[in-house]
């Protein structure tokens, strides 16, 4: 036992330390650091994972590993690097959902999104965008929000899912208007703007940079955005705010690591993290996947973590949305 405590130490205090210089590759049968990310491969989030893994990688020189840990809409791989042990061996990339909504969507969640972590970094932030059809005139969220109004039997706004933060984002500008705005249901944002396109729904609500291309091509109209400043993607659209409504809306992906890991290991972690952020490789490749690169402190993504949640909260209750568990 005492054996297995030194060699635990070991493991910590070599991880703090940081690359030997010398040798230059790793070790055989070193153990990995893992980054698990809570969701099936394929998606921007997983693509994200791999990006940072590589550059962990090279900054530790020791294997970094992407772990996809799915199940319960994320909920099981977060729970895993809850369990797991404090010493900087396995990591949590998640979008916000997890960390900053779940907590008001189901009635037991089996950890604390608060307590039972470390915030590592934010990596980067996405915004939504709100969007019409062709048989819709509106070309500005006021005159989108009159049209709603003149035709309450048609105001339903298409969202890539349920419980998703479009479906919330939809419900508080509903209420801004003083407008019944109905969610119509989607599996993912491609079918959904797809009816878009075609005119069967006459509005949607999703991630900016997954209505650029229709927008640009002129099958459908971006009227706002969600973002403090206007999206890079469509520089040409106001936000919401500039449009005369109180709401600023963003979603974050983001680094998080176990409770009680040692302040040393978060600070190393947190560094590299945020100088891979800041290369001009990294930031390209991240508004590639439509995110705004952002690289955060662990203080300032722990206020960011909360104030979202407080933020999303009243949204999450006024939908009247229960998941199946």
């Amino acid at each position: 036992m005492h054996r297995r405590r030194l060699m635990h130490a070991a493991l910590i205090a070599a991880v703090i330390a940081g690359p030997v210089p010398a040798p230059a590759t790793a070790q055989v049968g070193e153990q990995p650091i893992r980054i698990i990310f809570p969701f099936a491969a394929g998606g921007s989030g997983d693509a994200l994972s791999r990006l940072i893994a590589d550059r962990m990688r090279a900054a530790l020189n020791r294997p970094v590993i992407v772990e996809n840990r799915t199940g319960a809409a994320g909920r099981l791989g977060v729970q895993a690097v809850k369990s797991a042990a404090p010493d900087g061996m396995t990591l949590l990339l998640t979008p916000i959902a997890p960390m900053a909504i779940f907590q008001h969507v189901y009635s037991s969640l089996e950890y604390d999104p608060f307590g039972d972590f470390e915030p590592l970094s934010q990596l980067g932030t996405f915004d939504f965008g709100v969007a019409v059809g062709a048989q819709v005139p509106a070309r500005t969220v006021g005159e989108l929000m009159n049209w709603a109004r003149s035709n309450p039997g048609n105001a339903n706004y298409g969202i890539p899912a349920a419980g998703s933060l479009p479906h919330f984002l939809g419900v508080l500008l509903g209420r801004a208007a003083g407008l019944d705005l109905r969610h119509v249901a989607y599996r993912g944002s491609a079918a959904a703007l797809a009816d878009l396109v075609a005119g069967h729904i006459p509005i949607m609500v999703t991630t900016t940079s997954d209505l650029v291309q229709m927008h640009k091509a002129e099958r459908i109209r971006i009227v706002a955005t969600s973002d403090r400043t206007r999206s890079p993607f469509v520089p040409d659209v106001p936000t919401l705010r500039e449009a005369g409504y109180d709401l600023e809306a963003t979603g974050w992906y983001g680094m998080f690591a176990p409770a009680k890991t040692p302040a040393e290991l978060i600070a190393r972690y947190s560094k590299l993290i945020v100088a891979a952020i800041d290369t001009p490789e990294v930031q390209s490749k991240l508004q590639d996947l439509g995110l705004h690169p952002t690289g955060t402190s662990p203080a300032a993504f722990a206020a960011i973590q909360r104030r979202d949640s407080q933020f999303w909260a009243p949204a999450v209750k006024a939908s009247g949305f229960t998941p199946q568990q």
